[in-house]
């Protein structure tokens, strides 16, 4: 799992005007809250909040604050929506030994048989792990799944210290015949109005 050290300030002014003069001086408004305690109004240094969130799920060093570093995983990421700009983050403090939940990216590897492909349903799963050891990712093997397989949730092989917090029968994945094209059902759907309008246009000159 990857641990990032960051430095955070405390942050004083609020609204919108507060935050956007943050992020103007190259910093993220952030709040770190958890544990019962008052959420922290903090500013991040943005380049090194948008590197350590290149990896999902994160834990991070919060330095700076006067009490020690706290650990925290991003919970809540806003990016501007055209510019994609870190807008704020929610922190949440978790402690060592503290189990958490997170949602893994599930990665695929294998290559599936002849004439097959896979049809995945879920990039991501739940799952309940010690907030400092975290995985990346949860794999899936589909090497050799024959076409009409699937793979459910309680079929994957979870890290170890990983436990499910998902449904049980939720879809992962499942192996489809590449080789069935839908093109001619759709066609045959488009074939059925323009069929209709003809026998109306029929009727009415018969008229």
């Amino acid at each position: 799992m990857s641990e990032v050290r960051i430095a955070a300030e405390p942050r004083t002014e609020f609204g919108k005007g507060a935050a956007r003069r943050t992020r103007r001086a190259g910093k993220v408004p952030a709040v770190l809250y958890g544990h019962g305690t008052d959420p922290q109004h903090i500013s991040l240094p943005g380049h090194d909040l948008m590197l350590a969130l290149k990896t999902p799920n994160v834990l991070l060093t919060i330095e700076g604050l006067g009490d020690g570093p706290s650990l925290a995983l991003p919970k809540d990421v806003q990016r501007d929506p055209i510019k994609g700009f870190l807008e704020h983050v929610d922190l949440l403090m978790v402690k060592r030994g503290e189990k958490v939940v997170v949602d893994l990216p599930v990665q695929l590897v294998g290559d599936v048989v002849a004439g097959a492909q896979v049809a995945q349903t879920e990039v991501e799963i739940s799952v309940e792990a010690e907030a400092t050891h975290i995985p990346e990712s949860v794999e899936v093997d589909i090497s050799g799944l024959e076409i009409d397989s699937q793979v459910l949730a309680r079929d994957l092989r979870l890290p170890p210290g990983t436990t499910l917090a998902a449904d049980e029968e939720i879809l992962i994945l499942q192996i489809v015949d590449a080789t069935v094209s839908t093109e001619p059902e759709a066609e045959a759907e488009a074939a059925e109005p323009a069929a209709e309008g003809a026998e109306g246009e029929g009727e009415g000159a018969a008229e």
